[in-house]
């Protein structure tokens, strides 16, 4: 009797036939069923999540290498009230900069010797915990080839066990009399910090403002496991390699606003020196008040002749932006922007702009790239320059490989364990119901307005997309950057020309989108995530984009616990407006938290003085029971493969497949 089982077995048989090239017998689709059993009762691995680092890659790399605090947080637990406060502090410092810190310990330690055989058993002893929840596989892939046999030996003998204690002790000695010590030290600390984080989620805005995005994106780009959702200001750099003008003009404007020029000339390789002549040319009896750098940080000591060339530069390409603005918004009528063609609400003459039939003198009238007939209209010089930009921007390699980087491992949105990442929002009608939004001639709403975005975005950088969708795409970067109803944006306006121009700040003000407005109603965040097939009972919508102001007393989690926002400003020009320096979001077997994060000194203080970014852990959900691989999305995969591989038994069994 043919049974429903077996005719399905039969309808999937040439699946089951590639499937049998990787497991050829009875014995090893047997093998790797018990092994994947297994892998579905160990606990669920670390999530880390992050949003809008801004550049800061000081702060971004210690936060990944105290995993928010988890590891410190697993030297209290192991070594408690045995360890003074002071070995602890040291031990976390060794972990998270082992190069720095031992050149610090050998200038103090008298007994060197004694001082390895110590620190050597506690790293293994962290190690050994943090790798407690991954397979041995799994553990065995993360370490390094010139340790790997040492370290596993390590991690699964022990001191206390007495037949084994003369075993390890000789292992410790031999690493210290071969002279491998530090390099041992580097290796082990270093999987420490792996281990500690199974998952990390950049939810956006890892350019601009701070000084080093091609160092974190150089971080990222050997980092083991992560996923990205991109924000505004990725997809202006985005825009700006592919050869948008108006995303190449704001990426300079806000380099030079915030007198960051590092990422554009050491990391990518622009060339400055035509804006710096062109400017000197034309903006040289001007003085540019408004333009003045907003110096923090490292750039905080700037002198006065080179802030005045930033502003100079600053001012010349911002003039160019409005133009290209224009030229753009009157290109595509359809994205509705026609009121932001700010240059022509100008009367040059008398120095005042007409907004909304209000009229308003402006702080300063001095434009002479501009003809009041044409004032879209670029000179012949600015023209020059625009054209050299734009090559320098598009030939850079280093540029495109990192955007590479954010296509491969980045989208608009991903649902991941029950929750929903994106950058900024999804677009709302004014009831919270889904707003249609047109790209490239379709409308979509919600989810799959976020998946037509994404793969536009793709179609600017292949090169056998459709030449018009292509040029299309280049130009609509744009319009994700300030955008009304881009995702990434969801304002009414982007006040930039007001904010350098008009002293009357009403006009600066920029009314928020739906999703801001709404987005403590549950039903509303529920209705999101029914929309976008996010289940669970525990489930969420993280995001960041919008900086939390804790010191107004504004809370990160909205919603009654369905909405996190975890942007609580990373970046050093915002830690006046927050009041701290950021959120991270972490999520392992236990529980949800929260870590609040006050501002990071730096690497050199870290070391020194063994400082840790102080951080406050608020406890978002905890479970009764510990998470195990088989309630994530990953447990889900492997019962699938669990099911084909119970199939291909099937098949071997009844002669329906040969065994190889």
């Amino acid at each position: 009797m043919v049974t429903k089982k077996h005719s399905e077995i039969v309808d999937n048989l040439r699946y089951l036939e590639l499937l049998s090239q990787s497991f050829p017998t009875i014995a090893d689709a047997s093998t790797e069923i018990i092994n994947l059993q297994a892998i579905l009762n160990l606990p669920k691995g670390t999530e880390h999540f992050l949003a809008d680092i801004h550049g800061e890659y000081e702060a971004f790399q210690h936060i990944l290498k105290n995993a928010s605090g988890n590891i410190k947080r697993k030297v209290n637990e192991l070594f408690g009230n045995s360890l003074r406060e002071s070995e602890k502090r040291e031990l976390c410092t060794l972990i998270y900069y082992p190069e720095q810190k031992l050149v610090l310990v050998k200038e103090v330690e008298k007994d060197l010797r004694d001082w390895y055989s110590i620190t050597l058993l506690r790293l293994v002893s962290v190690c050994r915990d943090v790798s407690s929840k991954y397979t041995r596989s799994k553990v065995r892939k993360s370490l390094p080839d010139e340790f790997s046999y040492i370290i596993q030996e390590l991690l699964h003998e022990r001191t206390d066990d007495s037949d084994k204690a003369a075993y390890v002790n000789t292992i410790i000695r031999t690493i210290i009399d071969t002279g491998r010590a530090d390099d041992f030290i580097i290796a082990i600390s270093n999987v420490i910090q792996r281990l500690a984080i199974d998952q990390l989620h950049i939810l956006g805005d890892i350019y601009d403002r701070g000084p080093g995005a091609h160092i974190i994106m150089d971080t990222l780009a050997s980092y083991h496991h992560w996923d990205m959702q991109w924000g505004n200001h990725d997809v202006l750099w985005m825009g700006a390699s592919a050869g948008n003008d108006v995303c190449i003009c704001n990426v300079l404007r806000i380099s030079l606003r915030y007198a960051n020029l590092t990422t554009l000339e050491e990391g990518y390789g622009i060339n400055l020196v035509p804006l710096t002549t062109f400017a000197i040319d034309v903006y040289g009896d001007d003085p540019c008040e408004e333009f003045a750098p907003h110096l923090t940080g490292e750039n905080a000591d700037i002198d006065d002749k080179m802030a005045r060339l930033t502003a100079m530069m600053h001012k010349a390409i911002a003039v160019i932006q409005f133009k290209l603005e224009c030229q753009l918004f009157a290109k595509y009528p359809e994205w509705n922007m026609a009121d932001r063609s700010i240059l022509h609400k100008v009367d040059y003459a008398k120095g005042t702009i007409m907004l909304d039939g209000v009229e308003y003198p402006l702080c300063s009238n001095h434009f002479p790239t501009i003809d009041p007939k044409h004032p879209d209209v670029l000179t012949a010089e600015e023209q020059g320059l625009m054209e050299k930009l734009h090559r320098s921007f598009t030939v850079s390699e280093k540029l495109r490989r990192h955007i590479g980087v954010m296509l491969q491992h980045g989208c608009m949105y991903y649902i991941c364990n029950n929750n929903l990442l994106f950058h900024a929002s999804v677009p709302l009608n004014d009831d919270g119901t889904l707003k249609e939004v047109e790209v490239y001639g379709k409308k979509y709403s919600g989810k799959k307005l976020l998946h037509a975005i994404g793969m536009l975005i793709r179609s600017a950088f292949q090169n056998d997309s459709d030449p018009d969708e292509r040029a299309y795409a280049i130009d609509y970067f744009a319009y994700l950057w300030c955008g009304k109803d881009s995702p990434l944006f969801d304002k009414s306006k982007m006040a930039t020309f007001e904010r350098y121009f008009i002293a009357d700040k009403s006009t600066w003000h920029e009314s928020k989108g739906n999703y801001f407005k709404l987005r403590d109603d549950e039903h509303v965040v529920d209705g999101i995530m029914d929309a976008f097939g996010v289940t669970g009972v525990n489930r969420h919508i993280i995001n960041g984009h919008v900086p939390v102001h804790v010191g107004s007393g504004e809370n990160p989690i909205k919603a009654g616990g369905k909405l996190l926002v975890i942007d609580g400003g990373f970046s050093q020009a915002y830690h006046k407006e927050t009041g701290i320096a950021g959120y991270t979001l972490v999520y392992h077997s236990r529980s949800l938290q929260l870590v609040q994060h006050e501002p990071f000194t730096s690497k050199e203080e870290a070391v020194k003085n063994e400082t840790d970014i102080k951080s406050t852990t608020q406890m978002v959900e905890f479970s009764a029971h510990r998470l195990l691989v088989a309630d994530t999305d990953v447990g889900a995969e492997l019962r699938q493969q669990i099911i084909d591989l119970e199939q291909l038994l099937y098949a071997y069994r009844h002669g329906l497949i040969t065994e190889k």
